[in-house]
C-alpha cells in the first residue's frame, strides 16, 4: 500500500511522548558541540606550552595573543627581543607582520567596494593603464578580485627578487611584472603572488588620492587604536621595543638589520604588535564593526572570507590532517575547514620574522602568533591552540612540526656534503676572471655588477645594495656564490655562459630556497 500521510496518525499521548524523546536525542547530540564550544583550556598550561616549544625551536623572541568571545584573555611575550641586548618581549613589541598586511589591503578595497568607488571586478587596467602581463588575456581580464586571489597565472613568489631588499619603487614593481613569464593559464591554477597584491595596493592610490600607508593609517590604525602599528620601518626607528629579527648563520643565531621593505607596500610591510593585532582580530570577528563603528559591511567581510581560488591538499597534508578537507583563499585570507569548523588565517614571512593570524568564527575565537626568526611554531601553534580550545585531543603539534624540520635539515646537511666531496680537485676556471667581469642585465630585475679581485671574483646586485658577495670556482665556468653577510638565503652556483666566439655573454644565478627564484633574472652581459 502506498504512505499516505492523511491515515497517518498517533495518540496525543504518544506524540507528546515522541516529541519530549526527540528533545531529549536532540539535547544529547548536541550536548558534545556545546561542551567542545564551551571548552575553556588551562591559559597557564599553554603558556608553559608556548615557553619550551618556544626554547625547543630556538627562537629567540615571540608575543602571542588569543582572543575569545570578543575579549582578550591572554596576550603575553616570551624570550627577548634581541639576543645580544636582551630586552623582554612583551605583548606591546613590534614584529614585521610580512603577508599578515595583505588583510589590510583586501580590508581597505574592501572599503572602496562599499562606498562604490570600485567593484571587486573592475579590470585592473581601468585603475591602472600601465598593468601588463605576458598573457595579454590576462592583461585585459585581470579583475581586483583575481589580484587578490592568486590567478593570475604567474607561479608562487615569481617576480619577488623585485622588492626584496630593493630600491625599485612600487609602480616601477607593477610595471616590471610584464617581464614575468607565466607558469600556468589565466585562472586556471592557484599561484601566491606577492607583486599582484602590490598592484592591488596601487588601485587605492588611484582610487582614493592616498597612498596605500595613508589610506591604512586613516581608516583603520588610527581608529582601531592600533598606536604601535606601522607600514614603513623608518616609523619605529627610535622605538626602543621592537623585535629585532634572527637568522641562523654558520651554525649560529645572529641578529641583522632590518631590511627597508616599505615597496612591498600592500604585500608585505605592516610592522605591528599582538595588542595591537587583538583589534584588528576582533574587527574581523565582529564581521566589520567594532564598539559601534562600522568600517565594512557584512556583505564585503563575507567576499573576504568566502572561497575564490582552490589550493589543493597534498596527501601528506590529507594524512597528517585529516579533519580537513579543503584550502582556498579568499580575499586576503587562506580558509580551510579543520574539526568540522571554518578557519580564516594567514601566515607571514620575511628575513628573520614569522607571524600567524588566525580565527575561527564559529567558536569566537582568534589568535596571533609572533616571532623574529624563520621557524614552523606559529603554524603549530594554529593547531595546537585550535585543539585546546575545541576540546580535540590532538598530536603535539610543535614536536610533529620540528620533527620534520630536523629531518629536512638532516637531509640538507648529507646532500651539502656529499656535493662538496665531489667538488672537483684544483680547479681551474675556462677563462681568466677579469673576462667574466662586467655588468650583467636582467630586463625583470636590472644590473649585477661582477669584478675580478685578485684570485676570486665579486658581485653586487644593483637594486638591493645589501646583497652582494663572492664567488670562488668550482670547475670550468661554474662559481660558488656566497654572501657577504649573514642571512637567511643559501649559497648557491653561478654559471657563466660563453657564445660560439668563447666571449662571455650570460650569468645564470641559482641559489635553492623556497623563497626567491634567481633563475628568472636572464642575466645578459652588456659590457
Amino acid at each position: 500500500m502506498k504512505f499516505n500521510s492523511k491515515h497517518f496518525f498517533l495518540p496525543r499521548s504518544t506524540k507528546n511522548g515522541l516529541r519530549s524523546l526527540s528533545l531529549v536525542l536532540l539535547f544529547a547530540l548536541w550536548l558534545p558541540f556545546y561542551a567542545s564550544a564551551q571548552h575553556k583550556p588551562d591559559l597557564k598550561a599553554l603558556e608553559q606550552y608556548i615557553e619550551n616549544a618556544r626554547q625547543e625551536w630556538e627562537i629567540p623572541g615571540m608575543a602571542v595573543a588569543i582572543v575569545k568571545n570578543d575579549t582578550v584573555i591572554f596576550a603575553k611575550g616570551f624570550g627577548v627581543t634581541d639576543i645580544l641586548k636582551k630586552n623582554p618581549v612583551n605583548e606591546n613589541t613590534l614584529f614585521a607582520i610580512a603577508s599578515n598586511s595583505k588583510a589590510f589591503t583586501s580590508a581597505s578595497l574592501a572599503i572602496l567596494v562599499d562606498e562604490k568607488k570600485i567593484t571587486w571586478d573592475d579590470k585592473v587596467t581601468k585603475h591602472l593603464p600601465y598593468f601588463k602581463l605576458q598573457d595579454e588575456c590576462a592583461t585585459k581580464e585581470m579583475t581586483i578580485r583575481d589580484l587578490l586571489s592568486h590567478k593570475s597565472g604567474l607561479k608562487t613568489f615569481s617576480g619577488d627578487l623585485l622588492w626584496f631588499g630593493s630600491n625599485i619603487s612600487r609602480e616601477e614593481i607593477v610595471k616590471r611584472a610584464r617581464f614575468i613569464k607565466p607558469s600556468y593559464g589565466f585562472r586556471t591554477k592557484y599561484g601566491y603572488q606577492n607583486i599582484m597584491f602590490i598592484a592591488a595596493g596601487e588601485v587605492i592610490p588611484a582610487v582614493s588620492g592616498k597612498t596605500w600607508d595613508e589610506f591604512v593609517k586613516e581608516r583603520f590604525l588610527q581608529p582601531l587604536g592600533m598606536n604601535r602599528t606601522n607600514t614603513s620601518i623608518l616609523a619605529q626607528a627610535t622605538d626602543k621595543n621592537v623585535a629585532q629579527p634572527h637568522v641562523r648563520w654558520n651554525g649560529k643565531m645572529q641578529p641583522v638589520p632590518y631590511l627597508n621593505y616599505d615597496n612591498s607596500g600592500s604585500a608585505a610591510a605592516i610592522n605591528s604588535s599582538v595588542n595591537d593585532m587583538t583589534r584588528w582580530i576582533r574587527l574581523h570577528l565582529n564581521k566589520g564593526t567594532l564598539e559601534g563603528k562600522k568600517y565594512f559591511g557584512e556583505d564585503v567581510h563575507r567576499d573576504m572570507w568566502t572561497p575564490q581560488t582552490l589550493n589543493p591538499m597534498s596527501k601528506g597534508a590529507e594524512k597528517l590532517w585529516p579533519s580537513k578537507h579543503f584550502q582556498a583563499y579568499g580575499l586576503g585570507w587562506d580558509l580551510f575547514d579543520y574539526h568540522g569548523r571554518k578557519v580564516v588565517n594567514h601566515s607571514g614571512g620575511l628575513e628573520g620574522m614569522i607571524s600567524q593570524v588566525v580565527m575561527v568564527p564559529e567558536e569566537k575565537l582568534g589568535f596571533v602568533v609572533l616571532t623574529n626568526t624563520d621557524n614552523s611554531l606559529p603554524y603549530a601553534l594554529m593547531y595546537e591552540i585550535t585543539d585546546r580550545f575545541l576540546g580535540e585531543d590532538g598530536r603535539d603539534w610543535s614536536k610533529v612540526l620540528l620533527e620534520f624540520k630536523k629531518a629536512g635539515q638532516k637531509r640538507d646537511a648529507e646532500a651539502k656534503e656529499k656535493l662538496e666531496k665531489e667538488r672537483p680537485k684544483n680547479a681551474k676556471p675556462a677563462h681568466k676572471l677579469k673576462e667574466y667581469a662586467g655588468t650583467y642585465r636582467s630586463e625583470l630585475y636590472g644590473d649585477v655588477v661582477v669584478k675580478a679581485e685578485g684570485k676570486k671574483l665579486t658581485f653586487q646586485m644593483v637594486p638591493s645594495p645589501l646583497y652582494k658577495g663572492e664567488l670562488n670556482i668550482w670547475e670550468k665556468d661554474e662559481f660558488v656564490l656566497s654572501w657577504s653577510h649573514p642571512t637567511f638565503l643559501p649559497g648557491g652556483r653561478v654559471t657563466f655562459v660563453a657564445d660560439d666566439k668563447g666571449n662571455i655573454v650570460e650569468m645564470k644565478m641559482d641559489v635553492p630556497n623556497p623563497d626567491f627564484d634567481f633563475t628568472e633574472l636572464e642575466l645578459k652581459k652588456v659590457n
